[in-house]
């Protein structure tokens, strides 16, 4: 994350940038400066999560309500002082670092590959230094800052561009985090949440100042230095070559310091000496090799610009002035805020737009080749008869833009209503159209997947307070993606949890985009980057909907989300249920006491779905619900287990992914059930289910399973009868592992009641998949609900 080589350029090299600060002390500095201002830190919580995770064991799954705990002491100690936390997660992937993203989760598949080669050798918990966060931690995070009463933001672009702009925005006390990006922004101070002591409140603040004054550069020079270097933006192989032309020229290289750290001095001395030198006489590409890459550079560098800042190295000897328009949540909607675009281009491509349908009077419009989106643009910076343009469907903002006189028509476009106060960047005549539309992808004419404006409305409220998760990303832009998961790629025994759940997204996927169908046979289709033993992940799964029967007939967005209705509650938990297809299992699971309940919806999917599920699987998974119920976080840092299995460890992760698929699905049904349901720390522990995995393994008693408290015993009962009818449903008899071992044929996939059962061959091997279309590079998934996986 951040600037290549930066972070262990400043322990190694520039040490002194880095001051021990006391966070209560700065407090209250603060309150004396600004008197009736609650000192406030924003914090970058997908940086904290490592340092949130205290927890010794983490491979079983999550310890998770040690993990509660842990966040709920961390929450008191900067409230005891007086100090204020907000939260921001990241809400989504931008298509700029999508390969970046995709480069780190290859990564981690090669950790995880150990991982499990360590666990198969060593039959133990691998050290620290192979430490991977338990799946779902940076979903349940935020259900857990929101149940603590934190504030909790999820970012509408990549987090670090929120965090800075609300801190400098908000006058915070600093940024809490560990991304050398935030050394890079003009923005509050930056605190290490690394060299953070808890219990004194001390850490370091890294200085951007200081770091300037080391460099010989200014603070507005830093967004060039961090894409001369290479970020999540800049690929840092695009100017490798100049890199090591500006350290043949640096004098100062023979000196004892690192290769990384000499090169970052001697691009920092060419900025000084010769860009500094040329600065407003001779164009950034005339002094850089920016060749190509020229627009995705500019882009970089913008990329750092906070509201209401401008850069100096982006062509000031232009004449025209774009406004950026910035997506955030921290603007007042109803702000009339204009977004103007002048510029020294001639238009030369024009691109039919109609205004009204019966009127077929063309807008020239710029058109960005890689979306296919029109952009309004400056078409005649001599004639400038504004007219007005809705920035969003919710509101009644309006961009103006300069067009030929003879052209007065109001045209509506749909993009964000929630905008940052203007960026202004200056940009070079000598820029193509084309490069200013890739240069400027947030003015671009925003196409979402659902346009009913009041349901996205809601979709936005809910994913921007981080109430609902995926439910906006799939309505706005049909794009998801689901990071790592411990999974064994070498077991074949086991499906991966993106192919064991994936039917029940589609169903999801129908939920939400059903009225957007237009019954013709190209249906919308949801893009999924989802993770899995195999997958290149060059390009995602093309992924349609999938149709199914909800008891009364599947509402409306409207009536889910928006009814006050009593009985539409019912239909909630209808569509829910037919999300599972499991709406003939109501009446039995609404049997089920809270916080159960969901758990065990979730485990007559998982039975029904996956055939090599046996048994012994079933009751380590209930023993496991039942026991966490009476023991608290104190009790649970003291279990021992015996061993670790592999098997036991995969299985742990695929419960927990089905618990982020639940609140999916939650959130996509209008939450009929409460949240707390499917929570984690109500409904599963890590170590406790593996000690009843091993324990059920070798063939324990029910009794010994529950630890012989017979207030359970009737509980087990009722919940094992429950799974097993439901699936004797489907055709699914749940047998032993003694019995699956003499008895299977091998022939895991099974037929009835319009469901599908899946085994290994599908995520690992490839075969038996459903059929699939090639097109594009894409790979497109249709429902067959008579084949096998």
């Amino acid at each position: 994350m951040g600037v290549r080589g930066l972070q262990g350029f400043v322990r190694s090299t520039c040490p002194h940038i880095c001051t021990v600060v006391n966070l209560k002390e700065l407090a209250e500095h603060h309150r004396r400066q600004y008197p009736g201002c609650t000192p406030t830190i924003v914090v970058d919580a997908m940086c904290c999560l490592r340092y949130w995770y205290t927890p010794e064991s983490w491979i079983c799954g999550g310890q998770w309500r040690e993990y509660f705990s842990a966040l709920q002491d961390f929450v008191e100690t900067f409230g005891s002082v007086g100090i204020k936390l907000v939260f921001f997660f990241d809400g989504m992937v931008e298509q700029d670092k999508r390969d970046e993203w995709v480069k780190r989760r290859l990564k981690n598949n090669k950790e995880i590959s150990r991982i499990f080669h360590y666990i198969k050798s060593h039959r133990e918990q691998p050290g620290r230094n192979m430490f991977f966060i338990p799946s779902g931690l940076a979903i349940f995070t935020r259900f857990a800052l929101k149940t603590l009463g934190q504030e909790t933001l999820c970012s509408l672009q990549e987090a670090d561009y929120e965090v800075a702009s609300y801190g400098l925005q908000h006058h915070c006390l600093g940024i809490l985090g560990e991304d050398t990006d935030y050394l890079i922004y003009d923005t509050c101070p930056y605190f290490s949440i690394s060299e953070l002591c808890l219990e004194s409140l001390n850490t370091v603040m890294l200085c951007r100042e200081k770091l300037c004054e080391s460099l010989g550069l200014r603070v507005a020079d830093l967004p060039l230095l961090a894409c001369l270097l290479g970020n999540d933006i800049i690929p840092e192989s695009m100017f490798e070559n100049f890199r090591y032309k500006c350290l043949s020229s640096f004098t100062s290289a023979k000196q004892n310091f690192d290769k990384k750290g000499s090169i970052i001095l001697a691009v920092s001395d060419y900025i000084s000496r010769v860009l500094h030198l040329h600065q407003g006489e001779k164009k950034l590409e005339e002094l850089l090799p920016l060749g190509q890459n020229k627009v995705l550079f500019y882009k970089g560098v913008t990329s750092y610009l906070l509201p209401g800042q401008r850069s100096p190295w982006l062509f000031p000897k232009s004449k025209g002035i774009i406004k950026k328009q910035v997506k955030s949540m921290h603007l007042d909607p109803g702000s009339k805020q204009e977004v103007l675009i002048h510029t020294e281009l001639d238009c030369k491509q024009k691109v039919p737009i109609f205004a009204d349908p019966e009127s077929k009077q063309e807008v020239p419009m710029g058109t960005d080749y890689e979306s296919k989106q029109e952009v309004p643009l400056c078409l005649d910076h001599k004639s400038k008869p504004e007219v007005p343009m809705c920035i969003d469907g919710e509101s009644t903002q309006e961009v103006s833009i300069c067009t030929p006189p003879e052209i007065k028509q109001k045209l509506s476009i749909g993009t964000d209503s929630e905008v940052n106060p203007e960026v202004l960047m200056y940009v070079h005549p000598d820029v193509s159209q084309e490069d200013l539309m890739n240069l400027e992808p947030e003015v671009k004419q925003q196409v979402t997947m659902v346009s009913d404006p009041e349901v996205l409305k809601v979709a936005r409220t809910h994913h921007v307070h981080a109430e609902s998760y995926l439910v906006y990303n799939i309505m706005s832009n049909g794009e998801i993606e689901c990071s790592n998961t411990l999974e064994d790629e070498l077991d074949q025994a086991l499906p991966s949890q993106a192919f064991i759940y994936r039917p029940i997204r589609q169903r999801v996927y129908s939920v939400l985009l059903s009225g957007c169908q237009d019954g013709t046979s190209t249906c919308l289709a949801v893009k999924e980057w989802f993770v899995y033993p195999g997958n290149p992940l060059r390009h995602p799964d093309i992924v349609r909907p999938l149709q199914m029967t909800v008891p009364g007939g599947t509402p409306t967005l409207k009536m889910l989300w928006l009814s006050r209705e009593p009985a539409v509650q019912t239909q909630r938990l209808n569509t829910l249920l037919a999300c599972f297809n499991l709406s003939s299992s109501k009446e039995d699971l609404q049997g089920v006491e809270s916080p159960l309940r969901a758990l065990c919806c979730l485990l007559i999917y998982l039975f029904i779905q996956v055939d090599t599920l046996c048994l012994e699987d079933l009751h380590a998974f209930i023993a496991q619900a039942l026991c966490l119920q009476g023991k608290s976080a104190a009790q649970l840092v003291n279990l021992q287990l015996e061993y670790i299995n592999s098997r036991a460890v995969q299985l742990g992760s695929l419960l927990v992914r089905g618990l982020t698929t639940l609140a999916l699905v939650n959130s996509a049904c209008g939450f009929p059930w409460e949240t707390n349901e499917f929570m984690p720390w109500n409904v599963f522990d890590g170590k406790l289910f593996h000690q009843k995995y091993l324990q059920s393994e070798k063939g324990y008693a029910v009794e010994v399973l529950l630890e012989q408290n017979r207030s359970w015993l009737t509980k087990f009962h009722n919940l094992k009868t429950v799974v097993c009818k439901a699936c004797m449903k489907e055709n699914r008899h749940i047998a032993s592992r003694g019995h699956w071992n003499s008895h299977h044929t091998g022939r895991w996939g099974r037929q009835g009641s319009g469901s599908y059962r899946m085994s290994s061959a599908y995520s690992r091997s490839g075969h038996g998949q459903p059929r699939r279309d090639q097109g594009s590079g894409s790979r497109q998934y249709e429902h067959d609900q008579w084949r096998k996986y």
